[in-house]
């Protein structure tokens, strides 16, 4: 045969196939050469060697061949000539070997068994069949018995016989009782491979009357049955009773019960046995013992180890299997037999034989006249297998010879070969355990090349992987084989491209340029073929875009995306596979273009999703996991252990942690004696933890419940637990929060959080109250009261420090000693009022105030602070109209002076002091008044501009609503400001204090003025209010104006005016918004409150403010006065004293109606003397006016 011309590295799986091609190559049946090509016969299917046949049926007998021309067929039976056309009931089927015997009208299978062999035979020689052993199925019937009932002591051992009948196959043996229900099987009892049932030892629950063995015989499909056996399982003293009557005492010797004992083997026998087994068949040990306890079967190969991928262990261990059997397998098998009382060993020697297999089998031969050849047939067996040649069906021994034959051994060679070579060879390799026989041909033919792959093939090859050109091809001599590419290409060569001996072109990696036409060329010495194919590259498919690994909540939705890229001449189509099989059909599932979507997700949809992409050329797919998790299932199974007085051991089982590991457990505890229904956290325990041990309190109907937690979240609480109640003991604590406050001058409220009911450690739960004066030699006064909260002693001195205990008891004791706390009797009203009351007026808007302290006796509670009383002076014309109006300030603890802020200028004032504690304030001190100087006014009411002209503009204005003063004189200062928002000189104008209109003339008309206005005393200059306005247009300019508008040039003129107004006004808000100012502030500077001094602040001298009013009326807002200025700043007038200033600090005090004490009703301040902006942002009209 031709050797392949080609090999490379990682192609042999491809190259082997082709040469098991090329191997088997004989005369192919292709139409083109029916009719002038011969081919010997070959036989393709025929019937086993043990053919077991069903005497119920017709029995087949297969045999087909081929050959040309086509074969007949002829039969021996039993090494003689079968005449079929002798016996009716013999038919062979047309155009074929097969024969069909008709046993179902008439005639039995028995009396067609025997050997039979078939020969398919042509004029190039004769094929020979196997020896086909015909054999009917057999399922004979269980032999009558008599079977006696068997009785045994506990704890023997036993055998039950099934011995079925032989049958063809043999049975399959299985032990049922009369409802047709398989008897369990176990480590104690079980089937042995003979079909017996072992016991190692019986129980009382093995008594029954119906074990049954069974034979099923497949082949037939019949079932044969044994009759029933009875075992009886009985006591000692029952089997003493039984036989007391008919034995006598020395017989008596079941008097002795089973005792245990150590293992030994029913099956097999002795220590040693023998076991032989053919190669490629399942070895089976088996070793079955008995013992009391039942024995443990362990299995073992000495000098070596049982294979791991072929090792099985069935029956409980008691059978070992060996798969695929070969020699190495051969060697000792050791079984032990343990139990608690010793072990047995039993060695089993096992030998692996082999029937005659394949080494290599010989092939057919074509060959042209002249030319050699060579038939091997090699085969192997232990023993080792005897080779014979036949030819023709007939020994070579005794075959007409052949001169260009020659025999040796396994192998015959061929030389010089002529048309009368041809021939049927048949070599048959076999030893005592069987037969191989193989059919060979030699078939001399001489014949041109024919190309037999159909012409014009279309291949379709994805890029960069190979590509197989077919050229099937015939002739003898065999042809050489040529490809080339294109029309007037070159022959291809092995450096880029593999030739195989079958014809076909291999291009390893197929390119873009592999394109094209191929042309294949077959020549031998009697002619030339070709044949043209072409061969079209493809894109290859990709996934670029791969699902992604998801881990998702169960009952949310998961997306999986498959984007893929293609050929443009192929169309892809897309599957989702989940787990390598379909997808579920379920709604929930959705599958669009690029997505796959499955919403509501359950833990059934976790595993591995595919998107699988494939094309008519190439498939591609990528996988995602998805894993579904959730919260924890509930821990179950609780159970308490260990239980003790104060401690108990919890367990419990975990319920699945949903894909998501349980990171801790949390336990939860609820008191059904005391808070029935409320759960309380008791621990919390690691998430490999299933115990807890858990510290509890006396007198509790405990129950517990358990919470497992992951990263998801936590469950739901499990089942609770069994309840457990804790003995009664002794509180281990006293109540909290004791406190002793009379609300009574005679009496002490003492009271004190009590303890609930999981504190009170029993029933019975109250408390001891106790006690003195701290300052008294008095023995404690104690109280037993139930389980309240308060207790009320009466009858004590006015505001006296009392030492309190309260103790906890119940049924079982007290509560360990408590410590005391201090309280104190209740308070009464001072008695006395604070002396020498003395005034310092600090300046307009600030007094000190001194006092003497009362004598702490008189205080009688708890010194508070002292509270001053003031008030300003009305005419009498205003009380009149109101009532007085009193203002409160309270200086905390026991201070004896403070300041008094926020007064009016030029005021009379009055005041008194009056000393607080906790039940309230104590008598007034005398009466003091004092009068406070002038100060500098607040800024004019109102300021308005009235009657504009050409050049003049006339001012109105209001007096301050606080002149805090006489007022001497107002100053009015007033300065241009033109377009770009600069301002002009300043203008001073002093105006008489009577006065409130005034008209400023000889202005600029059409001109923006600013005005600052403000009034004076003799302290100083108040705060200014500021206003802006803006005088009228001269009408003669206005109609010279109209006059000029008319012109076209002027029009010109004031489209650039009115671009470059533009441009500042755009400049000016940029230096606007940047901040900038109108420098007048060194003069605003020039006018501060000569009033306003810096005060060094004295701790606690200042006190808390409040309003004490009698009439609504005095809530009235007061009038606003001037504008804010432009920089926003608002400046405090100075006899606006802040509290925040000259209290103690900024939390303040309640009086007892809720009102805020130290609450201050002030206005603020108006502008600077001098602002440094306008009032307001001049508009672009008002700065076009001023341009102009």
């Amino acid at each position: 045969m031709p050797k392949k011309k080609h090999f490379s590295a990682g192609r042999v799986p491809l190259i082997l196939f082709l040469c098991q091609m090329i191997s088997a190559l004989d005369v192919p049946l292709d139409s083109k050469l029916l009719g002038d090509l011969v081919q010997p016969p070959t036989i393709t299917q025929q019937s086993p060697k043990d053919y077991i046949i069903d005497p119920r049926e017709n029995i087949v007998i297969q045999c087909e061949a081929k050959g040309r021309p086509p074969p007949s067929f002829s039969w021996t039976r039993n090494g003689t000539h079968f005449d079929i056309d002798k016996d009716p009931l013999v038919t062979m089927k047309p155009g074929s070997g097969t024969l069909v015997i008709n046993i179902l009208s008439e005639g039995k299978a028995e009396t067609y068994e025997g050997v039979y062999q078939c020969t398919a035979r042509n004029e190039r020689g004769a094929a020979i069949s196997n020896n086909i052993v015909v054999r009917p199925s057999r399922s004979p019937l269980w032999t009558k018995e008599r079977l006696e009932p068997i009785t045994l002591r506990n704890g023997q051992s036993l055998v039950l016989p099934c011995r079925p009948p032989i049958g063809l196959p043999p049975a399959i043996i299985f032990w049922m009782d009369n409802s047709f229900q398989r008897l369990p099987q176990s480590e104690r009892v079980s089937q042995g491979l003979n079909g017996d049932l072992y016991f190692s030892n019986v129980l009382p629950e093995d008594t029954r009357e119906d074990y049954i063995c069974y034979a099923r015989f497949n082949h037939t499909q019949t079932i044969q049955q044994k009759q029933p056996i009875s075992l009886k399982v009985i006591s000692v003293d029952e089997l003493n009773d039984t036989i007391a009557a008919n034995l006598s005492d020395t017989e008596f010797y079941g008097a002795k019960p089973s005792k245990e004992r150590p293992p030994t083997f029913l099956t097999p026998e002795g220590n040693e046995s023998l076991k032989e087994e053919l190669r490629g068949n399942v070895l089976s040990l088996e070793c079955i013992a008995e013992g009391l306890p039942t024995p443990v079967i362990y299995w073992i190969k000495e000098d070596g180890t049982l294979p791991v991928n072929r090792t099985f262990y069935r029956n409980f261990k008691k059978t070992l299997q060996i798969t695929q059997v070969s020699e190495a397998d051969s060697g000792n098998y050791q079984c032990i037999a343990k139990n608690t009382l010793g072990a047995v060993h039993h060695t089993i020697s096992v030998t692996v034989k082999a029937a005659p297999y394949w080494i290599s089998a010989p092939q057919n031969l074509v060959l042209s006249p002249g030319e050699n050849g060579t038939l091997i047939c090699r085969a192997n067996g232990n023993p080792k297998p005897r080779i014979g040649w036949l030819t023709n069906g007939v020994p070579v021994e005794i075959a007409p010879d052949d001169p260009s034959r020659k025999i040796d051994g396994d192998t015959i060679m061929f030389s010089n070969v002529q048309e009368r070579s041809s021939a049927v060879y048949q070599c048959n390799a076999s030893n005592e355990y069987g037969y191989l026989l193989a059919n060979a041909f030699v078939n001399v033919l001489a014949e041109p090349p024919r190309i037999l792959t159909s012409a014009n093939i279309l291949y379709q090859v994805i890029a960069n992987r190979p590509a197989l050109l077919d050229c099937a091809f015939f002739g003898s001599p065999l042809p050489t084989i040529e490809w080339f590419k294109g029309t007037k290409g070159r022959a291809l060569h092995e450096d880029i491209y593999v030739l195989h001996d079958n014809g076909t072109l291999e291009i390893p990696v197929a390119q873009k340029d592999s394109a094209g036409t191929y042309t294949c060329v077959a020549r031998n010495k009697l002619g030339m073929a070709k044949n043209e194919v072409h061969l079209e590259i493809k894109d290859p498919t990709r996934i670029i875009k791969q699902p992604e690994y998801a881990v998702v909540q169960r009952g949310s939705k998961v997306s999986f995306e498959c984007k893929v890229k293609h050929d443009d001449t192929l169309i892809p189509t897309i599957m989702w596979l989940k787990d390598n099989g379909e997808l579920p059909n379920d709604e929930r599932f959705s599958v669009d273009k690029d997505h796959l979507v499955v919403t509501d997700v359950s833990d059934d949809d976790g595993g591995t999703y595919t998107c699988a992409a494939n094309t008519t050329l190439d498939s591609v797919s990528a996988s995602a996991g998805l894993r579904v998790v959730d919260v924890p299932n509930p821990p179950f199974d609780l159970e308490l252990t260990n239980q003790l007085d104060k401690s108990v051991q919890l367990t419990w089982t975990p319920g699945d942690d949903n894909n998501s590991p349980i990171t801790k457990f949390i336990i939860e505890y609820e008191d059904a004696m005391h808070e029935a229904g409320i759960w309380h956290h008791q621990a919390e325990v690691s998430g490999t933890q299933t115990t807890a041990q858990l510290t509890l309190s006396p007198y509790v109907n405990y129950s517990f419940r358990v919470m497992a937690e992951n990263s998801i979240g936590r469950s739901v609480p499990s089942e609770a637990s069994e309840q457990y109640l804790t003995k009664a003991a002794e509180p281990d604590q006293n109540p909290t929060s004791v406190e002793g406050i009379g609300t009574e001058p005679d009496n002490l409220v003492i009271t004190w959080k009590p303890l609930n009911g999981f504190q009170s450690n029993g029933p019975g739960l109250q408390y001891k109250v106790s006690w003195r004066q701290k300052d008294g030699d008095d023995e404690w006064t104690s109280v037993v009261v139930a389980n309240v909260s308060k207790y009320i002693v009466s009858g004590t001195p006015t505001f006296v420090p009392y030492l309190i205990k309260v103790q906890a008891l119940n049924d079982v004791g007290f509560a360990p000693e408590p410590a005391a706390v201090m309280g104190h009797s209740g308070e009464d009203l001072p008695m006395v009022a604070p002396g020498n009351v003395r005034v310092n007026v600090v300046n307009s808007t600030l007094a000190e105030v001194h006092w003497d302290p009362v004598p702490l006796k008189s205080v009688r509670g708890h010194l508070q602070g002292y509270r001053i009383y003031y008030w300003k002076a009305q005419s009498s014309s205003k009380r009149n109209r109101r009532h007085i109006e009193k203002k409160i300030l309270t200086f905390q603890g026991s201070k004896t002076h403070g300041m008094l802020p926020g007064l009016q200028p030029y005021s009379h004032y009055t005041l008194n002091v009056r000393v607080v504690n906790g039940k309230g304030e104590g008598p007034a001190s005398t009466d003091r008044a004092f009068h406070t100087p002038e100060g500098v006014p607040s800024a004019p009411s109102s300021l308005k501009i009235v009657n504009p002209t050409l050049d003049s503009l006339t001012l109105e204005w209001d007096p301050p609503s606080h002149p805090n003063g006489v007022l001497t004189e107002y100053t009015l200062r007033y300065q241009p400001i033109n377009s770009t928002h600069e301002l002009g000189p300043l203008v001073d104008l002093k105006i008489p204090a009577n006065k409130t209109r005034w008209t400023l003339k000889h202005l600029n008309f059409s001109t923006r003025y600013k005005f600052y206005f403000y009034a004076q005393t003799s302290v100083g200059s108040g705060s200014q209010i500021t206003e802006e306005a803006i005088t009228t247009v001269d009408e003669a300019m206005a109609s010279r104006q109209v006059d000029i508008a008319t012109q076209g040039w002027f029009i010109g003129l004031m489209c650039a005016v009115a671009l470059l107004i533009l441009i500042l006004l755009i400049v000016c808000f940029i230096r606007r918004n940047k901040g900038g100012k109108y420098p007048v502030k060194e003069k605003e500077d020039a006018h501060a409150d000569p009033e306003i001094q810096p005060m060094k602040e004295d701790d606690g001298t200042f006190g808390e403010y409040r309003s004490f009013e009698s009439d609504a009326e005095d809530h009235k807002p007061l009038k606003k006065g001037s504008r804010t200025p432009s920089d926003r700043t608002v400046k405090k007038e100075d006899s606006d004293d802040s509290l925040v200033d000259y209290g103690e600090g900024v939390n303040g005090q309640f009086n007892e109606d809720g009102s805020f004490i130290g609450q201050y009703s002030g206005k603020k301040e108006k502008e600077p003397a001098e602002g440094n902006e306008s009032s307001e942002a001049p508009s672009p009209v008002n700065a076009m006016n001023s341009f102009v």
